[in-house]
């Protein structure tokens, strides 16, 4: 399992949601087994977003599909606010309590 994760500052969650939620189709197609997106207690203003693939290729490719056709956009993200950061996260362990 390979995971894009995604961090950057937004405007308004709900905005953010609206945007992220036109693009399920997207990511379904491009490959995106789960999603997971947090953002820090008392920040309401960032978040970070897994997206899970099962290999490192289809990440790269979606991370690339998201700065040219996406990040690039104001009006594809609407509440993006600074600079995005990604990193491709390889699986090391996995368990469960």
């Amino acid at each position: 399992m390979t995971t894009l994760r995604i961090e950057h500052e937004i405007t308004d969650l709900d905005t953010w949601l609206t945007a992220f939620g036109r693009f399920a189709e997207v990511r379904t197609n491009a490959g995106v087994r789960a999603e997971r997106l947090h953002r820090p207690v008392g920040n309401d203003t960032f978040i970070k977003l897994d997206l899970d693939f099962d290999d490192e290729q289809a990440a790269r490719a979606f991370e690339h599909f998201l700065r040219t056709n996406v990040w690039s956009t104001p009006a594809a993200s609407p509440a993006l606010a600074g600079e995005v950061t990604t990193e491709i996260l390889e699986e090391c362990l996995a368990t469960s309590v």
